[in-house]
Parts: structure tokens; C-alpha cells; sequence
């Protein structure tokens, strides 16, 4: 069985893969910079380091550079986040506010087995 959009689907992985690089790339501009409603937090911090992997690596995943290994680095980042800021508030993600981690996670996870695509500055 075939989706309804399967002949379209390296389209829709490249679409998937700049937007979500792009939004996480705005959580690292939060952070870092103060930008889009954020605080910015010394660099030499845990909040400060998950900026610099949050801006750096959703940008590589947007253009498509080095896609696996930084989205591979970014699943692990927001496994951590999910573990140390989410998870002590509850059981579940629904419960704890954790579901943007959890989904960063396991498309970013996806992302690093699936590699860059169409519409990138990788060859592969």
C-alpha cells in the first residue's frame, strides 16, 4: 500500500527536514541571543551550550551540511533536555510539557538514519 502523497515524498522529507531545523535553530536564537520572546543565557552554561547545539545544528540540518551526524547530536541533546527538564515533572510527556522534546528526539533520530536528501548541500 502507497500513501496518497508517496510520489512526492522526497519533496515532503526535504520540507520536513528544513522546517524542523529551522524551528530548532529558532530555540537556539532564543537562548543565545535573546531573540523571538527568549532570554539569553550565558554561553559557558547548560542552557548556553544546548543554545549553541540547538542554532548550530538546526541550521546544518536546514541546508542539509553534515545532516546526520548534527541531527544524531541533536536527538541526543534533546533526550538529555527531555531527562533532566521534564522528566522530574511527571511520568508522561503529555504531563511534564516534554512532548517538543520527545518529537525532536525521534525526527532528529530519523533524520540521522535517513541523511540529508533532496534540496541539500550534501551530496548524499
Amino acid at each position: 500500500m502507497t500513501g496518497i502523497l508517496s510520489k512526492y515524498s522526497d519533496q515532503t522529507y526535504a520540507l520536513v527536514r528544513i522546517i524542523s531545523g529551522f524551528l530548532f535553530a529558532a530555540h537556539g536564537a532564543q537562548k543565545i541571543f535573546g531573540l523571538l520572546g527568549g532570554t539569553p543565557q550565558p554561553l559557558f552554561s547548560l542552557l548556553g551550550l544546548a543554545g549553541l547545539v540547538e542554532l548550530f545544528g538546526g541550521c546544518l540540518i536546514a541546508i542539509g551540511l553534515f545532516t546526520g551526524w548534527a541531527a544524531f547530536i541533536s536527538s541526543g541533546q534533546m533526550a538529555v533536555a527531555y531527562f533532566l527538564a521534564h522528566q522530574p515533572n511527571g511520568y508522561w510527556p503529555i504531563e511534564n510539557n516534554g512532548e517538543k522534546a520527545v518529537l525532536y528526539a525521534f525526527l532528529f533520530l530519523f533524520i540521522a538514519a535517513k541523511g540529508s536528501g533532496i534540496w541539500s548541500l550534501s551530496k548524499k
